[in-house]
């Protein structure tokens, strides 16, 4: 089969022209096919393999957030409102990082799909180095 099928079309100039100029023959529209479309095998081997790293954010907040509820139950305290929202946020952040980044990039090329996993991932990591530092000089404000 050939894509190149056309289709006369008259224009409304053509009301009183010849047949000659009412027979133009226009091609007809064709979808927009995306070249070079990036396999699925390889988005999700992208995807899998940075997502490893942001699975790691993950974790460390999880493990931090045990670690604190463990050191402060020894002192007789627990964690605030604050305290909760701020561990619990920085274990969801990179998910929602994660996300963002795979919307973003999973219909572009591959180089361009790994640059936003890994600026996401950037982006992940400057928040959790605030957090540690929040959480180290400020640790006494979200004791409850």
């Amino acid at each position: 089969m050939s894509d190149d099928v056309t289709t006369p079309t008259p224009s409304p100039d053509d009301a009183g022209a010849s047949p000659e100029a009412s027979a133009r023959v226009r091609p007809a529209a064709t979808p927009a096919v995306r070249k070079g479309k990036t396999p699925t095998w390889l988005v999700a081997a992208i995807a899998g393999i940075v997502g490893l790293f942001y699975a790691y954010a993950v974790w460390n907040a999880i493990g931090n957030l045990v670690a604190t509820l463990q050191v402060f139950a020894g002192a007789g305290l627990t964690l605030n409102a604050l305290g909760w929202f701020i561990w619990i946020f920085a274990a969801v952040f990179p998910l929602i990082v994660w996300g963002g980044a795979f919307a973003i990039g999973y219909r572009r090329a591959p180089h361009e799909l790994l640059l936003v996993m890994l600026t996401g991932l950037a982006l992940v990591a400057v928040f959790w180095l605030n957090v540690v530092a929040y959480t180290t000089l400020n640790s006494a404000a979200f004791l409850g």
